[in-house]
């Protein structure tokens, strides 16, 4: 009889070890899953910015440097994209990818600001197109950032609670990290204004 109750109580434990590992299997993967969609709408944003540049090249040729800032950064942002995508939640990844995604955000910033300065330019329809559909895959990315930020932030609750925490451990479940604003902390001041 006592033998039948260890048995029991055995197989309760590995039943019970099983649903956590499981419980963290999803999470991690619901994380990674809710990673690639803000991988696909960073690929549009990139595929974006060289008709940006090209359209406005003709218009800026005193504007090279500006340009070429543009083109720099979406290459490192590229870059930093890629090795984010193959380790979603790596922190290093993680915060590669938010300094590179600022840097091309000031870059861009930059280049918005160039075009508001040259009105033939501001009004060129192929630059009103593309500017729209990177401001729509821009609301896509930030919405995107917040349901990984949200399951990441499910999966390193599930993990660090108790008893999961215990089992976390032992199967390898590392913490995953948030992706942060890509925004500079230049960018993130408030603007000056003056009514003179």
């Amino acid at each position: 009889m006592a033998g039948w109750i260890a048995l029991g109580v055995i197989v309760a434990i590995a039943v019970w070890a099983v649903a956590i590992y499981n419980g963290l299997v999803q999470l991690r993967n619901r994380f990674k899953n809710a990673f690639a969609q803000i991988d696909v709408q960073l690929k549009r944003r990139y595929d974006l910015i060289p008709n940006l540049v090209e359209a406005a090249k003709g218009y800026l040729t005193h504007e090279r440097g500006t340009l070429e800032a543009v083109v720099a950064a979406r290459g490192a942002a590229m870059g930093a994209a890629q090795k984010a995508a193959a380790a979603p939640g790596d922190a290093a990844a993680m915060q590669g990818l938010a300094q590179a995604e600022g840097a091309l955000g000031g870059a861009l910033g930059r280049l918005m600001a160039v075009f508001e300065a040259y009105p033939d330019l501001k009004a060129n329809q192929n630059i009103l197109q593309v500017q729209e559909e990177l401001t729509s895959t821009e609301n896509k990315v930030a919405f995107a950032r917040q349901a990984y930020n949200d399951s990441v932030m499910e999966y390193n609750t599930k993990r660090e609670s108790f008893p999961d925490a215990i089992f976390a451990g032992m199967f390898g479940f590392t913490p995953a990290t948030l992706l942060e604003a890509t925004e500079s902390a230049e960018e993130r001041k408030a603007p000056k204004v003056s009514f003179k």
